[in-house]
């Protein structure tokens, strides 16, 4: 009797990481969890599907065919930088009920009459005339709307009725409180609430993307959008409740983390436009029920317990020419640094391929950055915005050039040039430490030449030696890492209190402390290598970086969506 064969069949996962500066991909086996293959482009933020499609064209360059593809898994940190930058859709929140006022940072907070009781029985009528008051003086001003009622979770008329009164007012998307959370705070169900109102339109653009690059690349298998929770969603969900994305990265993070063999440690991936810690502790994620804090916002959305806050690679350095002063003890008068960066993310020069000469339009002030037009805009788009014309007619300019050109200047111009980058119309560049980085040898993801260009004209502006100038931008970006480390251990020791200004004044006129933070550090992000070891110097720790590390958030993204589909099937 001849031997009964058994073909083995290889199947593989693919993980894609869209963060602000990269979009990461890699192909595992299956069975063996071995990455395969791995891929990184940059993030084509005015058309995400273009990063993508690039990526898994890349990963599928091998002798796997689309067919062996059983799982595809998406993390991002898209949501986190939309947040942490004040990006996304703007959003009018409208609270039923008795309540001390709050403030969250988006366009309109406003507080009528009305909501329930925790009885469920109505507390006061809710006030239809003031709500169609507000909606049509807001609807000429924002993108969506959250809504918020007293006790809504026991009872949500109110919030209903005002759904439907604003849908026959402005169809625009609405979330309401009681859908999106079951908080029975009204600021924290307000706060979901907005999130998800904040973050939908992203979503729906970037998970469209997704599609369209699945479906030019041929590939048919599920598709898993990793939650801030360290679990997976479909796509429908992620549109729904776009809030659970927040901390998607961070989650993926978390999870490559584990690999790192170290049973409790910090995860501290320094990506474009953020850095985001995590803890592992026994071998797993720390999770927090309450939510994750992304800058000043809590989210009370169930996820990593994590800390995400502006300052990455692509952090937008501002030069200043002139020498400020400050009084000090004694009144002295000390020069403050010339060199800062900015929370904002720009475009490193050495990842924009049609950038113009840096030594043409990069310098002090107004000469901080280029703004350039987005391809294929309408002629109906570009002829009713000024902005958009003068850069079709001219050429990309610098906010200087702008100014003279258009007019617009001071906030104005940069509240106009925010909205059209939020509707995907223009791209702003400039000089990053991710370029510094390059012009050191540090780095080599994009073109060191450019970055170099940018590099002299900033040097030249400020009469110091290119290299000097890329060592202090760097230093710089150092002390922001540091930083927002010592902020989340802080916020772990003492909660909600800030201790990141009095740890980051460490050493001053009048004291010196010494920290040594207790944990290892394991780092992720294609440049943390060049930033963390001087970071865990400083903080008396150690840093490595298991192998993988530059996609490390993909590689996780992969072994979550692996781990979701092993136990639906022991179920």
């Amino acid at each position: 009797m001849g031997k009964l064969v058994r073909e083995y069949v290889r199947c593989y996962r693919i993980g894609i990481d869209t963060g602000g500066t990269c979009t990461d991909g890699v192909l595992i086996d299956d069975a063996t969890l071995e990455v395969v293959h791995s891929a990184k482009e940059p993030t084509t933020h005015h058309n995400l599907g273009i990063g993508v499609g690039r990526v898994l064209k890349k990963l599928l360059a091998t002798d796997v065919v689309p067919e062996d593809i059983i799982g595809l898994s998406v993390s991002t940190t898209l949501a986190t930088n939309a947040v942490v930058e004040d990006r996304g859709a703007r959003v009018g929140l409208l609270v039923f009920g008795y309540v001390r006022h709050f403030k969250l940072p988006i366009t309109a907070n406003i507080f009528l009459k009305g909501g329930h009781k925790i009885t469920g029985e109505e507390d006061e009528p809710l006030d239809i005339e003031g709500l169609v008051d507000s909606v049509h003086g807001l609807k000429d001003e924002v993108d969506s709307y959250a809504v918020c009622g007293g006790m809504s979770i026991k009872n949500p008329t109110h919030e209903l009725v005002a759904e439907e009164a604003i849908t026959m007012i402005d169809p625009k998307p609405i979330f309401c409180s009681h859908q999106v959370s079951d908080n029975p705070g009204m600021r924290a169900r307000a706060a979901t609430a907005c999130l998800h109102a904040k973050l939908m339109p992203l979503m729906i653009s970037f998970l469209s993307s997704i599609k369209t690059s699945m479906l030019n690349a041929g590939l048919n298998c599920p598709v898993t959008i990793i939650c801030g929770n360290g679990k997976g969603a479909g796509l429908d969900t992620a549109v729904r409740r776009a809030a659970i994305t927040m901390a998607s990265g961070p989650a993926a993070t978390a999870r490559f983390g584990c690999t790192a063999g170290e049973p409790t440690a910090l995860i501290v991936d320094v990506g474009g436009t953020t850095t985001d810690v995590c803890m592992i502790r026994d071998g797993h994620p720390v999770l927090s029920d309450e939510g994750c804090r992304i800058g000043q916002w809590k989210t009370h959305v169930e996820a990593i317990d994590m800390y995400t806050a502006a300052g990455g690679g692509d952090a937008h350095v501002i030069c200043s020419a002139d020498h400020d002063c400050s009084l000090e003890l004694g009144g002295g008068c000390s020069k403050l640094p010339r060199i800062r960066l900015e929370a904002t993310r720009v475009q490193p020069l050495c990842m924009t391929e049609d950038v113009p000469d840096p030594e043409q339009w990069l310098g002090c002030g107004l000469r901080n950055a280029v703004v350039l037009p987005v391809e294929s805009l309408s002629e109906e788009v570009v002829s009713e915005d000024e902005i958009l014309f003068c850069l079709r007619e001219h050429g990309p300019a610098n906010l200087e050039t702008l100014t003279q050109q258009t007019g617009l200047s001071g906030i104005l111009l940069e509240k106009r040039l925010e909205r059209l980058a939020y509707l995907q119309q223009v791209r702003m560049a400039g000089f990053t430490p991710t370029d510094a980085l390059h012009v050191l040898g540090k780095l080599d993801i994009g073109s060191k030449e450019q970055a170099e260009h940018g590099a002299r004209a900033l040097a030249a502006s400020l009469d110091m030696s290119i290299e000097s100038l890329c060592l202090q931008v760097v230093a710089e970006a150092e002390k922001t890492i540091e930083g927002i480390i010592l902020d989340y251990l802080g916020r772990k020791v003492w909660h909600d209190v800030e201790a990141a200004p009095f740890l980051s004044s460490m050493d001053n006129e009048l004291f010196s402390l010494r920290v040594a933070v207790k944990v290892p550090i394991i780092g992720i992000g294609a440049a943390a290598r060049c930033f963390l070891p001087t970071v865990a110097e400083r903080l008396h720790t150690t840093v490595c970086f298991p192998e993988h590390y530059e996609v490390g958030n993909a590689v996780g993204a992969a072994l979550i969506d692996r781990e979701k589909d092993q136990a639906n099937f022991a179920f």
